[in-house]
């Protein structure tokens, strides 16, 4: 307990806000402002022991309006360079001294409290090397302020002390009042402490400062103790007159004293309304046992024994077994009313449910009937079914083998699905598919905690429960679109998933206990390789599968596309006929992708409106039963000779049904289409093979090849000349490497200038006096990448040379500084767009050419490929009969 101390005539202050510090509390506050730093700098860590502060509480002027605020003299400074000023506007901080920048309205509280540190840390805030100050303050005696000045950048005040002295205090214990008063205080003080050790085991300490510290400064120390308002806090402090404080004291004090009592009572109430609900369930059991002795017990089998039973047949192992079981026994003790009960006994039904060890059994593996099987569902993909068939062959020499994580990466409508699907079929188990895209919170694989409201188990383990086998194929479809946010990072959550060494003893969260997933065959699907993780594709073996070919579209919408279709509108090969002719029409000018999605779309088109025609005609011709009615229709079809020769009638048995002579007026009239059709069923050609020579018939285009996450595509370059100041403006939506290649080009360009007898001399600038644009079609679309450096660099030769770029020329290539042409990937796909958009030559890097392998042959016979190590090489094939320029430059 602070001792009597002697105050200096002046205190260095430390303003708290709407907060008071009374004599015998201890606080901790951190300083972080400057002039509180400044303050405790000087005033407590230079002094140490000696070091004394004042605390004076502040308020906002606009709170009230009745405090009293004291007028200092203007010009009133001491020795060390204070001065004094008016405090109606100052500047104040928080508990945790913050102070703001721009002066606030406050109003200062006329007496404060001198107060010791106890204990001062000093820290630096990184990385801004701010000195920042812990001080753990106790309140010592009250005291008034005289005037109140500035010191540097805190406030310093005169100030008179508040005290008595010991003959003063000597003569005011002799008072009858005081003397009631402390006795009151006491008692009232005694009563709270013994309730508070019976509710919270303590009180020794407190029944010792009872005994030991006078009276009138055990009032200050038991107010600071409590959650009192701020007004009352400054009636405490000026309350100098020892019997107003004591009065004071014993009012808050017996006021907490009731509030204590009064949340005991409501205690009691709620612990009673617990004890009748434990009395009417014993109740309930001595019913349901009264029940059974009298045979009257026609309820329905009880609910937990069957969970029971169902989890003793789930086949779990021994210690997820006893896991579950220490669960139903916490089930069995807790009322249905209860709020943990409903997901208690959904966690242990998920358990119950879960194939442990339920597998599917696999048929003899036939890898000649596996093969007929992936030829069946799949045309083409010779690659991806090989290597599907060495999977299968490895299974079947060693069945428990670990195999690889495939992952089918390619665009859309390709056929990565139905690819998985068929794994699943030629090894005769279940298939499941999990879509994983657009997937951002990693409890979407792991699970969420059973402590949560609404928890369920990942997605993973909800696939094994539907399925009920343990060794399906799992598809983890468009693996590469999963997100990242303050959820977590599901692809990092699939690491543990797609390791063989690890997913033995998956762990969700929601289960709470290791699952085994070694016999699953996970497949997984992706359009870009890009976007997934290097762990998580570390982990897994990528097959890609580019786009398919004219020819081999035409062969899938032959062989699986039209019957599919058919079926999917209720005709037949009776009542709609699509010639190959006509298919092959529409996948070069309708459909132009990489995959057979739309293709099947347009199919369908045409098949709905055969289904009118269709439906059309079954209205028009009333069907019946009588011979009569019908025979004048059919002889109608059936005549013979058109110039009146003899008639060949077909007898219809009365038998006959509607379904059949439908059948019968459809064999009649089937529906062909044409190119009539066509036009009108899926409106005009969208794609024309003479857009690229239309688009490249002025100097300044060229066109190259791009590769997208829906396959490769052909991009036209556009650029153009403007009077100007020599800038290049880049438009396109284009992204960072992009927009760095095109001033690459346009640097290479102006460099060989004059080489490329674009200038009479080296010294001509060629851009002086004009703006290059350059422009990407398709604005919508988001372009980025290296391969378009060739293809930027052909486009300003033609533009400044004012020479047209050869129309069945497409070109892909990085180039460098230099003029090197460097490779560039997706080159199966960009060779394939090339030969949809009717191309003829394809200019590609010399590095490349080993990618021209996996190009099927039939493509690579009908386009001439040529080779290009330098950007020389590229302007020599690009424009017709070569470079004009060549023989008169030094290239």
């Amino acid at each position: 307990m602070a001792e009597s101390v002697e105050l200096p005539s002046r205190l260095g202050i430390l303003p708290f806000r709407n907060k008071v510090l009374l004599p015998g509390a201890i606080i901790r506050i951190r300083c972080t402002s400057p002039s509180s730093v400044k303050l405790v700098e000087q005033e407590l860590w230079q002094r140490e022991e000696k070091g004394l502060i004042g605390i004076l509480p502040v308020r906002d002027a606009a709170e009230t309006t009745a405090a009293v605020v004291p007028v200092l003299s203007q010009g009133a400074g001491s020795d060390s360079g204070e001065r004094s000023s008016r405090v109606q506007v100052g500047t104040s901080e928080s508990q945790r001294l913050d102070v703001k920048n721009q002066p606030e309205n406050i109003q200062w509280h006329p007496r404060g409290v001198a107060a010791r540190a106890l204990h001062l840390s000093r820290g630096v805030e990184k990385p801004s090397g701010r000195v920042t100050y812990t001080v753990i303050l106790e309140g010592l005696c009250r005291f008034s302020v005289q005037e109140l000045s500035t010191r540097g950048t805190y406030y310093t005040a005169r100030i008179s002390p508040l005290e008595m002295t010991k003959a003063e205090m000597e003569q005011v214990e002799q008072d009858p009042d005081f003397v009631t008063l402390s006795r009151q205080f006491k008692a009232t003080a005694m009563e709270l402490v013994s309730v508070l050790e019976q509710k919270q085991k303590t009180g020794g300490k407190t029944k010792v400062l009872l005994e030991t510290v006078p009276v009138h400064k055990l009032a200050d120390i038991f107010v600071a103790s409590f959650e009192i308002s701020f007004e009352e806090q400054l009636s405490m402090l000026d309350s100098v007159d020892l019997k107003v404080r004591l009065s004071k004291a014993t009012e808050i004090v017996d006021r907490h004293l009731q509030s204590i009592r009064v949340a005991e009572k409501i205690t009691q109430k709620v612990e009673g309304q617990l004890s009748k609900s434990q009395k009417e369930f014993l109740l309930r059991q001595q019913m349901r046992a009264i029940k059974e002795e009298l045979g009257d017990n026609d309820d329905d089998e009880d609910d937990v024994a069957a969970l029971e039973r169902k989890m003793q047949s789930a086949g779990m192992p021994s210690n997820i077994w006893k896991h579950a079981q220490r669960e139903l026994r916490r089930l069995k003790k807790m009322q249905p009313q209860q709020p943990g009960y409903n997901s208690s006994r959904v966690y242990l039904e998920l358990l119950a449910e879960l194939p442990w060890q339920t597998a599917s059994e696999e048929l003899e593996l036939d890898l000649k009937a596996a093969k007929e099987h992936l030829d069946s569902d799949h045309y083409g993909l010779v690659k991806v079914k090989q290597r599907i068939i060495e999977y299968l062959a490895v299974r079947k020499l060693k069945p428990d083998a670990r195999g690889p994580v495939l992952c089918f990466v390619g665009p859309p409508g390709v056929g990565k699905t139905s690819l998985a699907s068929s794994i699943a079929a030629a090894l005769g188990r279940k298939f499941v598919r999990i879509s994983l895209g657009g997937v951002k919170d990693e409890a979407d694989i792991r699970g969420h905690r059973r402590t949560y409201i609404g928890s369920m188990p990942g997605r993973l383990i909800e696939g094994l429960k539907r399925v009920a086998v343990c060794n399906p194929v799992m598809l983890l479809d468009e693996i590469d679109k999963t997100g990242v946010d303050v959820r977590g990072d599901p692809a990092s959550a699939l690491l543990e998933v797609l390791d063989p060494e690890q997913n033995s003893s998956f762990n969700d969260h929601y289960l709470n206990v290791p699952f085994d997933l070694s016999k699953v065959i996970f497949v997984a699907t992706a359009n870009r390789v890009q976007p997934i993780p290097p762990p998580l594709l570390d982990r897994m073996e990528v097959i890609e599968l580019p786009g398919y070919t004219p020819e081999e579209k035409l062969k899938i919408a032959m062989r699986h596309l039209i019957p599919r279709v058919l079926d999917q509108h209720g005709l037949s090969s009776e009542s709609l006929q699509i010639p190959e002719d006509m298919v092959r029409l529409v996948i070069q000018q309708y459909t132009r992708e990489a995959g057979v999605r739309n293709l099947e779309r347009s199919l369908a088109a045409l098949a709905r409106a055969a289904a009118v025609r269709v439906a059309e005609q079954e209205q028009a011709v009333p069907l019946s039963k009588d011979v009569h009615q019908l025979a004048s229709p059919l002889l109608e079809n059936r005549l013979a000779d058109a110039d009146g020769g003899e008639v060949e009638m077909e007898v219809i048995p009365m038998s006959v049904n509607n379904h059949e002579i439908s059948n019968t007026f459809r064999i009649a009239s089937p529906l062909v289409v044409d190119e009539a059709m066509l036009e009108k069923v899926l409106g005009p050609p969208r794609f024309d093979d003479k857009e690229t020579a239309e688009r490249v018939a002025s100097p300044g285009v060229s066109v190259g090849l791009v590769w997208t996450t829906f396959g490769g595509e052909v991009q036209f370059v556009e650029a153009t000349a403007m009077v100007g100041n020599g800038e290049l403006h880049l438009t396109g939506q284009l992204g960072d490497v992009i927009k760095e290649s095109a001033q690459i080009a346009l640097t290479w360009v102006r460099a060989r200038a004059a080489d490329l007898m674009l200038t009479a001399s080296e010294e001509v600038n060629l851009l002086e006096g004009r703006d290059i644009h350059i422009h990407f079609p398709a604005g919508a679309v988001p372009k980025d990448g290296p391969s378009a450096g060739v293809t930027l660099v052909t486009a300003l030769v033609s533009l400044f040379s004012q020479k047209r770029v050869r129309a069945d020329t497409a070109m892909t290539g990085e180039m460098t500084l230099r003029g090197l042409v460097l490779p560039v990937g997706g080159v199966k796909d960009k060779i394939l767009a090339a030969h949809r958009y009717g191309i003829k030559r394809v200019i590609l890097p010399e590095r490349n050419l080993k990618d021209l392998v996996e190009v099927p042959a039939a493509i690579l016979a009908s386009l001439e490929i040529l080779l290009a190590k330098r950007m020389e090489d590229v302007l020599e094939q690009a424009f017709e009969g070569g470079c004009p320029w060549r023989q008169h430059s030094k290239l």
